[in-house]
């Protein structure tokens, strides 16, 4: 994988040069690991704007998880919706779309104390086609309980197995695993959320699984719906991934990507999650919009930029 650095950043409130998004050695950020963050996908629409999709509900879960976590955010959603778009305008190719990560850092502060923070956010292109399908495994690393690093708060600490996970991966030779929870059961995959197509229904583990409380799978579940497919969230057993008739990764990143096997086994060719993945793509994209599917859309406007002597 060819990693992206992108010229701009948005830091300290305005778009400003890579090079001055800097965290202090002693800060909580980088002594403890203190952030949450959110991955925003957006789309060229056939307009000609740039839609970013379900942005109030990232805003919300970012909010939520930095609650949980103790961490300052008061940025309202036009404030965040007016900076994201700003990133866009700052980066963006009209022959690629685009991935932002809004990531709230503790800059400063001990033990929760006096804490103080900054959000910034980044930018990387992505290619205008669906996620191509990947062979996958069940990792020996667990997701953690709620008790431990609960995955309602989407931090980068919670991603910790995601990295021993996708080590093992590699070695085994799949891009992406399956994290288990401590009873044994799926919790999700290291990047994204699981659903399974069985028996002519959709099934996704619960929150209380150890599942992200996934904005894309809410996506997904509306239109599986409208499109007639039983949807339904219960726990998976490890068994149960080896009889699936289908499965898939869902999230921001992946959409909704059919996997071709697990272990070894292989799957048969997605029907009703490939359907899916067609649909969520064309609401994304503006081709057939779905109210599930809601888009922040703006022109494209380069804006100013904050040089270090502001």
């Amino acid at each position: 994988m060819k990693l992206q650095k992108p010229p701009f950043i948005w830091c300290r409130g305005a778009v400003r040069p890579e090079g001055e998004a800097v965290l202090h050695v002693s800060a909580e950020a980088v002594v403890r690991g203190l952030n949450v963050f959110e991955g925003l996908k957006g789309y060229w629409q056939p307009d000609g704007t740039f839609g970013l999709v379900a942005l109030p509900r990232h805003h919300a879960r970012l909010k939520r998880s930095a609650r949980i976590m103790r961490l300052p955010f008061e940025m309202d959603y036009p404030a965040f919706e007016e900076a994201c778009h700003a990133i866009v305008g700052a980066l963006a190719e009209p022959e690629r779309d685009m991935w932002v990560r809004a990531t709230l850092y503790a800059v400063e502060g001990h033990w929760g104390e006096n804490t103080r923070t900054d959000l910034v956010l980044t930018a990387y292109h992505q290619d205008k086609r669906q996620p191509p399908s990947w062979p996958t495994g069940v990792s020996a690393w667990q997701r953690a309980g709620d008790n431990a690093l609960p995955a309602r708060i989407k931090t980068s600490a919670n991603y910790f197995a995601a990295r021993m996970a996708r080590i093992e991966g590699k070695d085994r030779g799949y891009p992406e695993m399956i994290l288990l929870n401590a009873h044994g059961r799926v919790a999700e995959f290291i990047g994204s959320c699981l659903v399974m197509a069985r028996d002519g229904r959709l099934i996704t583990p619960p929150a209380s699984e150890g599942a992200l409380e996934s904005i894309t799978v809410d996506i997904v579940e509306a239109l599986a719906r409208d499109m007639g497919m039983p949807f339904e969230r219960r726990p998976i057993e490890r068994s149960e991934l080896l009889v699936a008739d289908e499965i898939a990764a869902v999230g921001t990143l992946d959409e909704v990507t059919p996997v071709l096997s697990v272990d070894g086994l292989e799957l048969p060719p997605p029907r009703l999650l490939a359907a899916l993945a067609a649909r969520y793509r064309d609401a994304a994209m503006g081709i057939d919009p779905h109210p599930a599917v809601d888009l922040s859309r703006r022109p494209i406007r380069r804006p100013a930029i904050a040089l270090a002597a502001e």
